[in-house]
Order: structure tokens, then C-alpha cells, then sequence
């Protein structure tokens, strides 16, 4: 069969997707890519899931700087066990790669050592899987030391059990897409050496995750309440940042264009203070891998006093990544926190958001909103106000006029609603947190 006819072929419902006459010549100067997906369902819906995930890693190669001359999407009841897609449909590809100058397979679930292996041999050009381009992705975007070591660690777990499988895409020379991070050769890394660094890099992590304990506890001790900011990657969240709390976070129109996560002051129109934590951003099939080394940072999710999970409403798949981020939030037991929804990039809606999209759970609270054009900003400060009161303790209180150093006290730990000056002394409505209850306890006034 000729390239031509393999890129045509719509038998046993896969799908190939020329992309040549599309991008042009000039598109070409990265490394040209075949992606490859399997779809083991049986339904309509189980086709049209592989078909998107198998576009997210289109958007994950060309992140990573890797150019998609084409993609296939190849129906089977199972995955092959040596071939993953079977033999003959790795010979149709080999064709095609070959008319196309193709370099690199990019399969969109992860391949074993030996699946690589195999296909390496038979294809003779390099065999990446979707977690190996995340690991790649991450390795280019990470800035911190503690960024740098999540990434390490997780690259080299992934790689442990691989080793036999990654002879020829780890020992070419030149770069190009899984060539980031740590030592690539056979000949420079053994499983010996890799255990050794593993165990390193562990320590290191866990002297880490201690400081950044260290860090939660004085903001606990402080009544600083956290909102951790989550989402599907590229939803906004940096830019919705900038614009709440007037930062300058790094923002860019790609995935993951944000990995470290940092911490913003946001002055509410109420007069409370919140820290807003940014995190990663979330993606189908999140390789195990990575969450397990971002244990520490996710952390931050699972010790916020609130959620504000952003989607991207304009977003034709907004309904999928709702979903997805939602399990992972109940993979880390954060589902049960206070959580408001937002419903970000309002201004590219062409037509109104889908319903189901405004009820994200029981008591979330669903705002639309532009990072943008700043629409609806003012009521999200209004609800993240209302959603930090809520562990606030509400008093009347009188506070005698040689006392009134008091009254900064409140000011600092809460917010007050009214305030009148008395013959008596200072008469205050306000809302205070829990640990100054005790200090104000004496000046309580019974209501009238």
C-alpha cells in the first residue's frame, strides 16, 4: 500500500491526518512527528475521547518543539502486546514516514521497554510515548531547584524500567524532543547509577517538602487563608492572577506554560487578605509518574483553606476537563474544601456556555469571567470574600476607649461592618477569625 493510499485508508475506523499540505514547508524546521493513537472501545463516545486526547498530544508535540506531519488513530479490542498497534499497521506507518521524512513515532499512551524496543527495530526511528513528552515539557519549563529536582525524579522512575527499550532515542545526538533533563546515553546511565540518583534526589525533595510545611504552618499560624487556583492546563489561571492581584506571572497561549507554583497577595474589597497559590496545570492522562513527584507541590491544593478551579469556558471540551480536573481533585481528598468555579475567557464565547457547566457540585459557587477584559471580576472578589467569611466569627462588640489598640487587632484579623462611637466606649459589628475570639471575648456585647 502507498503512503498516499495508507493516508486516505479509513478501514477498521482509524484515522490518518495529513497535516503536510496544511503547515507548509516552513512549519517544518523542528522535528516531523507521527502521532499515534489506540482506541479500544466500542462506542461512539470512547471514539471521539481517543480522538481528542490524540488532538492534546498534537498540542503537546508542537509544545515540545516537535513538528505533527501526520497522526493515526487505530481501532483494536486490545492493545498488541509487542507491537502495541499491531504489526501491519507499524508497516503502513513505516511508509508514510518515509514519504513524509518523518523522524519521530510519538504514541499517545505509555509504551513498555519492550513495545519500544520493538518498534525502534522495526521502524528505526525514534519512539517516544505521550508521558515522555510531558517529562520533556516540564524539563523545559522548570525554574526552581525544586521544580528541577520534581522533573529529575520523575524522568528517571519513568526511564528505570525502560532502559531496554530506549537504546536508539536516547543515545542520538542533537536534541529534539526527550532529550531534556538528565543524562540521556545507555552508555551514561545504568539502572545502578539511576537507583543512586533516584535516592538523592528523594532526600533532597523530602528536605524540601519540610520547608514548604514549614511554610503552610506559618501561614496557618498567621490566619492566612490560602486559595489554591487549579485547572486544565492553558485556562488561564496566570492571567487570571496578573489581573486579581495586579502580578506579573509568565502567561502564554500553550500548555503547562506555568509549572512552578507561586504564591500572590490579593486585598479583597472587604478589607481580608487571601494568599492565591497558582499550580500546575492539570491534562488527561497525567502521567503517575509526574504526580508522584509533584507530591509536594499538589500538597498546597490539599492545605488551601479554598479552590477556585478555573476552566476555560470557551473551550469546546470545558465539560471533559471539568471532569478530569475533578478527579484528580478527589485523588488528593480536595473535593470536600470550599470550591468556587470559574468560568474563565467569557470574552471568546461565541455562544452561551452550556448549563451543565454552572453546576459543579453541591454549594460551588459558578462565576463567568474574562482575565481579560476583566468582566465579572469585581463579583469574584465578591464571592471569594463571601467564601473566606465563612470561617469567620461574627460579634458585636464595645470596646472601652483605653482599649482601643483593640480595634486594630480586628482590623488586622477581620473585618468589621459597622462602627459607632458611644458614650460607653466604641460599639463594633465585625467579623473576626477564630484565634482572636479569645482576645475580644471580654468586650462581647449582648445584642439589645
Amino acid at each position: 500500500m502507498s503512503p498516499e493510499e495508507i493516508i486516505e485508508s479509513t478501514e477498521q475506523n482509524e484515522i490518518i491526518e495529513d497535516n503536510h499540505s496544511r503547515l507548509g514547508d516552513e512549519a517544518f524546521a523542528g522535528e516531523k512527528t507521527i502521532i499515534v493513537g489506540l482506541n479500544c472501545g466500542q462506542g461512539e463516545g470512547d471514539l471521539e475521547e481517543a480522538e481528542r486526547s490524540l488532538d492534546e498530544l498534537a498540542e503537546l508535540v508542537k509544545t515540545a518543539g516537535g513538528v505533527v506531519v501526520a497522526s493515526v488513530l487505530q481501532n483494536r479490542s486490545t492493545p498488541d502486546v509487542a507491537w502495541f498497534i499491531g504489526r501491519g499497521k507499524l508497516d503502513e506507518i513505516i511508509a508514510a514516514a518515509l514519504e513524509l521524512q518523518a523522524e519521530t513515532l510519538v504514541f499517545d499512551d505509555e509504551l513498555s521497554g519492550s513495545q519500544i524496543r520493538n518498534i525502534e527495530e522495526l521502524t528505526d526511528m525514534k519512539v517516544l510515548d505521550r508521558t515522555f513528552v510531558i517529562l520533556d515539557i516540564f524539563a523545559g519549563r522548570a525554574k526552581t531547584s525544586e521544580g528541577k529536582l520534581q522533573v529529575e525524579l520523575a524522568q528517571l522512575q519513568y526511564r528505570m524500567s525502560r532502559l531496554i527499550g530506549t537504546r536508539k532515542a536516547l543515545s542520538r545526538l542533537g536534541g529534539g524532543i526527550g532529550t531534556r533533563g538528565p543524562g540521556e546515553t545507555k552508555l551514561e546511565t545504568d539502572r545502578r547509577h539511576i537507583s543512586r540518583r533516584v535516592a538523592a534526589l528523594k532526600r533532597n525533595l523530602n528536605s524540601t517538602r519540610e520547608r514548604r510545611e514549614r511554610t503552610r504552618q506559618q501561614r496557618h499560624n498567621n490566619d492566612a487563608l490560602t486559595v489554591a487556583v487549579v485547572g486544565y492546563t492553558n485556562a488561564g489561571k496566570s492571567s487570571l492572577m496578573n489581573t486579581l492581584c495586579e502580578s506579573e506571572l509568565e502567561t502564554a497561549d500553550q500548555v503547562f506554560a506555568t509549572l512552578d507554583p507561586v504564591a500572590r497577595k490579593l486585598m479583597l474589597p472587604d478589607g481580608q487578605q487571601l494568599i492565591l497559590i497558582d499550580t500546575v496545570g492539570f491534562i488527561r492522562k497525567l502521567p503517575h509518574h509526574l504526580v508522584e513527584a509533584f507530591r509536594s507541590t499538589l500538597e498546597e491544593v490539599t492545605a488551601a483553606d479554598i479552590i477556585m478551579h478555573v476552566t476555560d469556558v470557551a473551550d469546546p471540551e470545558a465539560e471533559r476537563q471539568v471532569q478530569i480536573v475533578n478527579e484528580l481533585l478527589s485523588e488528593l481528598k480536595a473535593l470536600d474544601k470550599p470550591r468556587l468555579h470559574v468560568l474563565n475567557k467569557a470574552d471568546l464565547l461565541v455562544e452561551p456556555a452550556s448549563r451543565s457547566l454552572f453546576f459543579d457540585g453541591e454549594g460551588v459557587k459558578t462565576i463567568q469571567v474574562s482575565a481579560r477584559t476583566g468582566k465579572g471580576l469585581e463579583e469574584l472578589k465578591e464571592l471569594l470574600a463571601q467564601t473566606a467569611g465563612l470561617g469567620m466569627i461574627p460579634l458585636r462588640l464595645l470596646i472601652p476607649y483605653d482599649k482601643s489598640a483593640l480595634l486594630s487587632l480586628i482590623r488586622d484579623n477581620g473585618v468589621i461592618d459597622s462602627i459607632d462611637y458611644l458614650e460607653a466606649g466604641t460599639s463594633v459589628d465585625t467579623r473576626v477569625k477564630s484565634s482572636v475570639y479569645s482576645a475580644l471575648a471580654d468586650f462581647i456585647r449582648l445584642a439589645e
